[in-house]
């Protein structure tokens, strides 16, 4: 259960940073790698509370990641 939460951390500060990096978002490259952990974090606990989720926890945290650098920018953008 530990190594696949450090692994989801690992694989949702990758997508933030490579997402900032390719110029797909402009948010900043902590904000980005911020976005993308709280969002791989809530799939982990949905998926390990109530079973919600893809069949590998690898692409549990892309999905998730790429989600929430999706949802978080535009909800506060005007």
């Amino acid at each position: 259960m530990f190594p696949t939460m450090i692994g989801t951390v690992v694989i949702a500060g990758i997508v933030g940073y490579a997402s900032e990096k390719t110029g797909w978002t402009h948010n900043g490259y902590l904000q980005s790698i911020i976005i993308c952990i709280g969002g791989a974090f809530l799939a982990y606990f949905l998926r390990l509370m109530f079973g919600f989720g893809f069949g590998s926890p690898g692409l549990n945290a892309i999905a998730s990641s790429v989600g929430a650098l999706i949802i978080v920018p535009f909800h506060w953008r005007r």
